[in-house]
C-alpha cells in the first residue's frame, strides 16, 4: 500500500491527542463552509456537504461551529469568506511526487507560504501536471476495526456501491472507490453498522517510491510543514513506507 495511507492512519491516532486540534478543527469548519457554499445547506441533498458534516464531527469538532459554517457557507450568516481551491505540486527528497491542496482567501499567502514550506525542507515547487498525472482520485473510506469484523464482511456491505478494494491497514479497513461513489460507501459502511474513522477524497499514488527511515523521515518532516500552514487542506505524496520503517519513524 502506498505511504499515504499509512500516513493517514497514524495522522489519525495523532490527532486524538494533537496539541495543534484548534487548527484541525478550522481546516474542518472551513471544508464544511465550502460544501455549503458550493452545493446548498443542506445535507440531505449536497453530499459533499454531508460527507465534510461526518469528518468535521468525527473529530469532535462543536456542533455549534459546523451549524454556523452551514449558515455562512448557505449565506444564511453573514461573514462568509470566498475560498479558492488551488492545488500546488512539488518534488521532495529523494524525488518524492507531493500535492498539496489549498484552501484559501489569498492566492498569493498560499503560493508564497507552500513554496517556503518546501524549499526549507529539501523539496522544490514542481510546473502544473507534472507531478498530479502520478495520482488518480480516489474516495477512501477508513473502516474501525472491530471484533470478529472481516475483510470479506467490509467488502459485502460496500461492494454494490462502487467499492474497489478493501485493504487491511491494521487498526482499520481501508475502502477505495471513485471519488464520486464516496458518499454512496460512506453511507452503506454505516448502513451496514460498521464504525467509520474517517472518509476523504484523497490523491492515491499510481506509482509509490519506497523509503527507508532516514529518506521517510525527511519526506514527513517536510509534509507536516506543509500540513501545518493554516491555508492549507491536505497533503499527498508517493512514498512507499513500511509499517517497519513508520515505526523507526516514530519511535
Amino acid at each position: 500500500m502506498s505511504g499515504h495511507s499509512k500516513w493517514a492512519t497514524t495522522k489519525h491516532k495523532k490527532a486524538v491527542i494533537d496539541a495543534r486540534r484548534g487548527k484541525l478543527f478550522a481546516k474542518l469548519v472551513k471544508t464544511v463552509e465550502v460544501a455549503a457554499k458550493t452545493g446548498g445547506g443542506d445535507p440531505a441533498g449536497n453530499p459533499t456537504l454531508a460527507d465534510a458534516i461526518a469528518k468535521a464531527k468525527s473529530q469532535s469538532v462543536p456542533n455549534d461551529n459546523i451549524e454556523r459554517a452551514v449558515k455562512r457557507g448557505s449565506g444564511e450568516l453573514a461573514g462568509g469568506v470566498n475560498y479558492e481551491n488551488i492545488t500546488y505540486e512539488a518534488y521532495g527528497p529523494n524525488g518524492v511526487a507531493i500535492l498539496v491542496e489549498c484552501l484559501t482567501d489569498n492566492r498569493n499567502r498560499a503560493a508564497s507560504d507552500v513554496r517556503v514550506a518546501i524549499t526549507r525542507n529539501g523539496g522544490t515547487v514542481a510546473d502544473p501536471g507534472s507531478v498530479s498525472y502520478l495520482f488518480n482520485r480516489k474516495g477512501v473510506v477508513l473502516v474501525t476495526k472491530t471484533a470478529g469484523l472481516t475483510e470479506d464482511d467490509v467488502l459485502l456491505a460496500v461492494l454494490d456501491v462502487g467499492a474497489e478494494e478493501v485493504n487491511d491497514l491494521g487498526d482499520v479497513f481501508e475502502v477505495i472507490s471513485e471519488a464520486t461513489d464516496l458518499h454512496a460507501v460512506r453511507v452503506a459502511a454505516t448502513d451496514a453498522g460498521l464504525e467509520i474513522t474517517s472518509a476523504d477524497i484523497s490523491w492515491l499514488p499510481s506509482v509509490s517510491v519506497p523509503l527507508d527511515a532516514e529518506l521517510a523521515a525527511k519526506v514527513l518532516k517536510l509534509v507536516e510543514a506543509v500540513e501545518d500552514l493554516d491555508d492549507v487542506q491536505n497533503v499527498w505524496f508517493n512514498g512507499d513506507i513500511s509499517d517497519d520503517v513508520m515505526e523507526l519513524v516514530s519511535s
